[in-house]
């Protein structure tokens, strides 16, 4: 990815990525600013072993909670940006993020299966996608399963600590399940 002057931004994606609708601009956006962007990173720099917890958190592993590890890393670059201005939090975020983005830069579909579902979904006239959400385990430790109605069938499978990741990981099942059916309905007529 090209560095920009001054910082990371908006523009960044821009100028590395001219050749790309502002639809897709914006998935590139949402899959490299957001909470489980930002817990991969913190994972990645191991950035967990130094926060501060208090007793409740420290037991229930939120060294690991990707909320407590997203503001983290959001927390550790604005400290960055008033100590050191803005060139060195850019080139903090250049580091921490540039692999980030070019590898959600090549995701295609993937870049958020909920959307590329819904897109699909609509290509076929088969509706809009319903998640169906079950969860199990204690408040603290919830585990959600998804599973995600297209028309009439439920496909896809996904589970997760948050709904969120659930329905993604459905979606993306269920994208794959409904791409390979289409492609198979297309070489059926040929």
């Amino acid at each position: 990815m090209t560095r920009c002057s001054g910082s990371w931004s908006p523009e960044t994606l821009y100028t590395s990525h001219p050749d790309l609708s502002e639809g897709r601009l914006a998935k590139l956006r949402a899959a490299v600013v957001n909470a489980r962007a930002l817990a991969d990173v913190a994972r990645r720099i191991d950035l967990g072993k130094h926060i501060k917890l208090g007793r409740g958190e420290e037991s229930t592993g939120g060294r690991e909670k990707a909320s407590i590890l997203s503001d983290t890393v959001e927390a550790l670059i604005g400290a960055i940006h008033m100590s050191g201005g803005i060139e060195a939090s850019a080139d903090v975020v250049h580091l921490l993020f540039d692999d980030v983005m070019v590898a959600a830069a090549s995701m295609g579909a993937g870049l958020d299966w909920k959307t590329s579902l819904q897109e699909l979904s609509a290509a076929l006239a088969l509706g809009v996608p319903e998640y169906v959400i079950e969860d199990d385990g204690p408040d603290h430790m919830k585990t959600f399963v998804a599973r995600v109605r297209v028309g009439d069938q439920l496909y896809g499978h996904g589970t997760g600590r948050s709904k969120k990741q659930a329905e993604q990981g459905a979606a993306e099942t269920a994208y794959l399940e409904l791409s390979e059916a289409q492609a198979r309905a297309i070489d059926a007529q040929a």
